[in-house]
């Protein structure tokens, strides 16, 4: 490691900056080397729990870091080196997280891409990244079936245009116990071979600006913008455990989330491991693997210190359980705080499960983009403050722009576009992937001199930041505009509804009207109508001006794949126009059940 002497460089004409600009190191080495000279060797490093396959296993420190040397000595004999991609399409098991760390070892660059994802989205990814080696698996597994990977992958490489890249391949008992059979070809390997026969390899140093990993987000286009950031990520990720998630060196943190998303990469991989912490991987689904007490399991078998879950997987335990039943038959002292990031965490989801759980449920905001919170509440001293993300973290200049005129808005309860003064922090993107100025029109012109974050939001009274949704989805009704998230917190004030979802319809007189889309739960209490309940509700906590006049029950709101409501989609479907439905969409199927709701020709009616 070299320490720098330069800490921010800025290009005048591409906006990127460069953090640490002369300093060196190694994230791998810092996550697994140090912590095993430093006496962690016997400590656990990832638990991996699995609720869909039942074979849950730990690794130590010590055995993590033989894995990744000899898994990155393999790459090597593959003929990766610094600078070369190696895309991931794995399931939520420790080879996932293996693969991740060979690549920092050695300087090359990960991109992971969800297990299951279809072969065409796949195919975009391949083509963009052109990586010399893909790591992937025989299966995923869910509660109730097993989802083949390799015919995706043999399709997607079909359809890409690149070179062919070489297939590094983990063949899972579970896949064999379940029908799945995959014939490896000439250009394939076996993941656990490589790991066993390949040569371990010291950690490569390098530059706190080479890149570290690829993530690929949809922008509003639906077209996947390959996020990049750099080595300098090791120096946020590692303060924020202290600083933010109050979870220290030798304690565990269950962040349930998937490697597919910035927070697995975040915090399951990188983070708890930098901090010397255990981590739990989890395999599995909040609820119905096997019953909405899964979390609660896991917090009791590994004495959890702190988690982070998105708002939707609160809602969806609530919905199955909603008096807590299972709740008592585990033993969750050791939980000091649960997180919740991903969307707006309506305050009713937060009071119930502080109440619940005894402990503070803190929501806190960032983005793909970020790679580590931006905005939260410091719970130990302050607590949570409902519907609020909180004041911005150190490093971050969060401010509430006025989209027309620029300017900041500092009155309370005034939505504006929140925007984030430039230079960014360490760890914060870089730019996008091979398209510089994507990446400038993205995200630096709208607000010259801030980066604009895509979301929408307020001021309260005492000058926390409340996010409330996309800057796409805030809606203007007779000149008023009017926050969705908004609409969607006092739905939720319903005892019965426990997932909503608010958009924008086009309307001949006010230009736009909101739509309520809610699920109703199985315990409906009394004989009203929800429907006008609904509206009643908004009309009472909002006033006439929101003129909501239709809610619509629905059995399913279409989701990506971490728990966020496809509301562009949805908006799309019911104005009648074109949609492109995501990747990260967890089951396509729920589609059709809107089109339903809003066949052509609906506008409303």
């Amino acid at each position: 490691m070299v320490l720098p002497t330069t800490a921010l460089t800025i290009s005048p004409t591409t906006g990127i900056h460069n953090w640490f600009p002369d300093g060196e190191l190694n994230m791998s080495y810092n996550a697994l080397d140090r912590q095993v000279d430093d006496g962690r060797g016997d400590q656990v490093a990832i638990a991996y729990h699995s609720s869909v396959g039942g074979n849950s296993r730990s690794l130590t420190y010590r055995k993590l870091l033989e894995d990744v040397s000899r898994f990155a000595g393999g790459l090597r004999e593959l003929g990766v080196e610094k600078g070369d991609r190696v895309l991931l399409y794995m399931p939520m098991v420790p080879e996932s997280a293996v693969a991740m760390l060979a690549c920092s070892r050695i300087g090359a660059v990960h991109s992971v891409v969800f297990g299951g994802f279809a072969a065409k989205e796949l195919a975009v990814r391949i083509s963009d990244a052109e990586p010399k080696v893909i790591v992937t698996a025989d299966c995923g597994l869910e509660r109730d079936k097993c989802i083949p990977y390799m015919e995706a992958i043999n399709s997607a490489i079909e359809l890409a245009s690149c070179d062919e890249p070489k297939v590094i391949v983990l063949r899972r008992p579970e896949g064999a116990e379940r029908g799945i059979k995959y014939e490896m070809k000439d250009r394939d390997h076996d993941f656990l071979e490589t790991v066993e026969k390949s040569q371990p390899v010291e950690p490569v140093p390098l530059n706190a600006n080479d890149p570290l990993y690829t993530i690929y987000t949809s922008g509003t286009t639906g077209d996947p913008k390959g996020v990049l950031r750099d080595n300098s990520h090791a120096v946020h990720l590692k303060y924020s455990m202290s600083s933010y998630y109050s979870t220290f060196p030798g304690e565990t943190f269950f962040a349930a989330s998937d490697i597919g998303w910035v927070v697995g990469h975040s915090y399951i991989v990188y983070a708890p491991l930098l901090q010397g912490c255990t981590s739990v991987l989890f395999e599995g689904k909040p609820v119905g693997t096997p019953d909405a007490g899964e979390y609660w399991r896991v917090i009791e078998k590994y004495k959890v210190s702190a988690m982070f879950t998105a708002p939707t997987a609160l809602r969806a335990i609530r919905r199955d359980d909603p008096n807590s039943e299972h709740l008592p038959e585990h033993d969750i002292s050791s939980l000091r705080a649960c997180f919740v990031a991903g969307e707006r965490a309506d305050p009713d989801t937060i009071r119930h499960f502080e109440e619940t759980l005894g402990i503070p449920v803190v929501d806190h905001w960032w983005q793909t983009e970020s790679g580590s919170p931006m905005c939260g509440v410091q719970f130990e001293d302050v607590g949570t403050v409902g519907g609020s993300c909180g004041l911005p973290l150190p490093g971050f200049d969060i401010q509430v722009l006025d989209p027309y005129t620029k300017q900041q808005v500092t009155e309370p309860g005034v939505l504006g576009s929140i925007a984030i003064k430039l230079p960014l922090p360490p760890g914060f993107m870089t730019t996008l992937f091979n398209n510089n100025d994507r990446y400038k029109k993205s995200y630096l012109e709208a607000f010259p001199g801030y980066y604009d974050a895509g979301d929408a939001g307020m001021l309260d009274r005492n000058g926390y930041i409340h996010i409330m949704e996309r800057t796409d989805d805030a809606i203007n009704v007779a000149g008023h505009r009017i926050s969705t998230g908004l609409l969607e917190e006092t739905v939720l004030r319903h005892p019965n509804i426990p997932e909503c979802a608010v958009i924008g319809v086009n309307d001949d007189l006010k230009g736009v009207v909101p739509v309520a889309l809610f699920i109703v739960s199985g315990d409906r209490e009394g004989g009203g109508d929800v429907k006008d309940e609904v509206i009643e509700l908004v009309r009472e906590y909002v006033g006439p001006v929101a003129a909501m006049r239709t809610a619509i029950e629905v059995q399913a709101l279409p989701k990506t794949r971490s728990g966020k409501i496809l509301r562009q989609v949805i908006r799309k479907i019911a104005n009648g126009e074109e949609y492109k439905l995501p990747g990260t969409i967890e089951d396509a199927s729920v589609v059709d059940g809107i089109l339903e709701v809003f066949p052509e020709g609906w506008r409303g009616k």
